[in-house]
Formats: C-alpha cells, sequence, structure tokens
C-alpha cells in the first residue's frame, strides 16, 4: 500500500520544493502542480501529485494521527 500525505510548502527552487510535514521538512518535486510557498501539498513518492486547502490538509492529518493512535494503542 502507498500512502500520499500533506506538507506545507515552506520554500520553492526550480521544480523542487522543501514541504513541512509537521516539523520534518523534505524535498519534493513540484513539476506536476502549479504551487507556491504556503500552499498545501499531497507528496507521494517525492513528487507533490495535488494541492489542497488548509482546512483538507488538517483534517487528513488529523484523521491519520487518529489512525496512528488507535493502532498504537491496539498494540499496548
Amino acid at each position: 500500500m502507498c500512502l500520499a500525505i500533506p506538507g506545507k510548502i515552506v520554500s520553492i527552487e526550480g521544480n523542487m520544493g522543501n514541504v513541512d510535514f509537521g516539523g520534518v521538512t523534505r524535498q519534493a518535486n513540484l513539476s506536476m502542480v502549479e504551487a507556491n510557498v504556503g500552499d498545501w501539498a499531497v507528496v507521494h513518492a517525492g513528487f507533490a501529485i495535488q494541492i489542497m486547502g488548509e482546512e483538507d490538509a488538517q483534517e487528513t492529518i488529523r484523521l491519520w494521527n487518529e489512525l496512528l493512535d488507535s493502532e498504537a494503542t491496539a498494540f499496548q
């Protein structure tokens, strides 16, 4: 299974951008989307595949955290 996680674009240089995933910053290729600094991007395998609004991004992150928390308590 593959996962695509939303992150906030903090800088752009050419086709590459630095994307913040909750305090962890990684580079992503932005060539498939029209992106600006401050946008939220869904990143999969190092490529931004979609730009999304902040409200949707925050809801997605909240749901991921809820899932991870429930998995963590299931194995205790």
